[in-house]
């Protein structure tokens, strides 16, 4: 990802054909380690091509990438008739917490540009 990222730095930074040394200054200009085959491949890869429309095609493959989701599972007490409500209760309560969750979450994915 960070000579994605970089290659994509050099993009917006002007270079419309970074070179395999423009992404490793790029990349040791801020600590990063560099891997010579790495970059070459990303580089055979996107020779010749445009850029808005690698990231459309990738968009569309990740829409496709199943997200997760699954239903909170709750056992209900056999027994008293308070009991299956109370579970309902708490598996509505459950429900509402997770949503928040993932509202408050932002959009680092939980990795840095450059780990």
């Amino acid at each position: 990802m960070k000579i994605v990222a970089a290659y994509l730095l050099a993009l917006l930074g002007g270079n419309t054909t970074p070179t395999a040394d423009d992404l490793k200054n790029i990349l040791c200009s801020v600590g990063a380690d560099t891997d010579e085959d790495k970059i070459e491949l990303l580089l055979a890869e996107v020779k010749g091509k445009d850029i808005t429309e690698l990231i459309a095609s990738g968009r569309e493959k990740l829409a496709s990438v199943p997200s997760g989701g699954g239903g909170v599972a709750v056992a209900a007490a056999a027994g008293g008739g308070a009991a299956p409500a109370a579970a309902a209760a708490a598996a509505e309560s459950k429900k509402e917490e997770k949503v928040e969750e993932k509202d408050e979450t932002d959009d680092d994915m939980g990795f840095s540009l450059f780990d």
